[in-house]
């Protein structure tokens, strides 16, 4: 049963991720999206959002520019950003960050990890992996 925690936790991948979702349904519900450019429709309506968990190379916009967006939305500046990407970019995980991600984590990745990180970010530890 998910902790009690404001919001749910967007997991934004063109791919199916069903591991990854399982684990984070541990720490609170969870509403998949299959693009970018949905999750920025959600965030703008004002959701209540405790994390974003996103890929990076999805069509029309990819999570570079959704890190962007919720970066740039004074609601979400402190909004947990988790990346969870098989780009093939050398320096994709320096830009996350740069972008203002909290954690990268390249595929294939252990959906447990991803959840603890998840977890330990939504409830204060704040940390960046880098």
């Amino acid at each position: 049963m998910p902790a009690k925690v404001p919001g749910a936790i967007l997991l934004v991948d063109d791919a199916p991720a069903t591991a990854l979702e399982l684990a984070l349904a541990d720490v609170a519900p969870v509403q998949v999206l299959r693009s970018a450019l949905a999750a920025a429709r959600l965030i703008g309506s004002g959701a209540e959002i405790a994390a974003v968990v996103t890929d990076l190379e999805m069509p029309s916009l990819s999570g570079f520019d959704l890190i962007r967006l919720v970066r740039g939305d004074p609601r979400h500046v402190k909004t947990p950003i988790v990346v969870v990407s098989g780009a093939v970019d050398p320096d994709a995980a320096e830009r996350v960050f740069a972008l203002g991600a909290d954690a990268y984590f390249s595929k294939p990745c252990s959906p447990a990890e991803v959840r603890r990180r998840v977890e330990g970010l939504i409830n204060g530890t704040r940390q960046s992996d880098r």
